[in-house]
């Protein structure tokens, strides 16, 4: 098993994954920015709720997807940005995703946000991934 560079990636695809195996509950290593994220995604209501847990003295998070009528919440959530190609946007020009129904998802100098908080606040960042 390599170890892979793009750990946010790896993070949605375990989300991807597990949403299509309809799946309760997935567990992915720790990070603050993956704790970013899943509080966006849980206050965004792609997911039900996550919480940090302590396996093996390793933190990891325990993420709990949600279903709409065993319809995943997550219609679609795509990387942006990669450890190739980094994409990074200003706050009047954060991309809306299908018109302001799906969330972009950035990471800014204060902190992971979406795509509206970033332009209340008028920071501009990374882009991350984005979701509906």
């Amino acid at each position: 098993m390599s170890a892979s560079n793009d750990t946010i990636g790896d993070f949605l695809t375990s989300i991807r994954n597990g949403s299509k195996a309809q799946r309760a509950t997935i567990s992915i290593q720790w990070s603050q920015l993956r704790e970013g994220v899943a509080r966006i995604l849980t206050e965004s209501g792609y997911l039900s709720g996550f919480r940090k847990v302590e396996r093996d003295d390793k933190p990891v998070l325990e993420l709990s997807l949600k279903y709409v009528s065993g319809v995943p919440a997550i219609t679609s959530i795509e990387r942006v940005s990669t450890p190739g190609r980094r994409v990074y946007a200003g706050y009047s020009t954060v991309p809306k995703v299908i018109g302001g129904m799906g969330v972009s998802i950035l990471t800014t100098s204060r902190g992971v946000m979406t795509d509206s908080e970033a332009r209340r606040q008028k920071v501009g960042g990374e882009l991350l991934a984005k979701v509906w």
